[in-house]
């Protein structure tokens, strides 16, 4: 209950019950998924807004030009390879505080704006 993201009302929040069932290296690596997943939805929910002259839904990937999806591919793959998955970090790099309280409190917020972004590009597909 101590861990980062851990957040009330919910908790901790494990809805298919991956991390309870594996070891702490498999707790680690579905952070780092979190996070990954996370932070590509915070910068897909962004560019949707921006992009407001794109239908939705799944319409979407057809009206995207090439460019577009080789920029987002490169994005994905840049993020796969430079991630180093076996590493015990979260890979917190770019947020960094002297002060340890405002450090979790930086991690936090990520890690609930990203959970907040994934929720939003899913509504947006439906």
């Amino acid at each position: 209950e101590s861990e980062l993201g851990v957040k009330a009302p919910v908790g901790f929040w494990d809805p298919t019950g991956l991390i309870v069932q594996g070891s702490v290296h498999d707790a680690h690596r579905c952070r780092q998924a979190e996070l990954k997943h996370g932070r590509i939805s915070m910068l897909a929910i962004i560019g949707y807004i921006k992009c407001v002259r794109l239908p939705s839904g799944l319409a979407t990937i057809f009206k995207v030009p090439a460019a577009g999806w080789a920029q987002i591919l490169d994005y994905m793959a840049f993020c796969e390879i430079t991630q180093d998955q076996s590493q015990d970090e979260l890979g917190f790099m770019t947020l960094t505080s002297s002060d340890p309280l405002q450090k979790t409190k930086k991690l936090n917020a990520e890690i609930a704006k990203g959970r907040l972004a994934m929720m939003a590009i899913i509504d947006v597909f439906f």
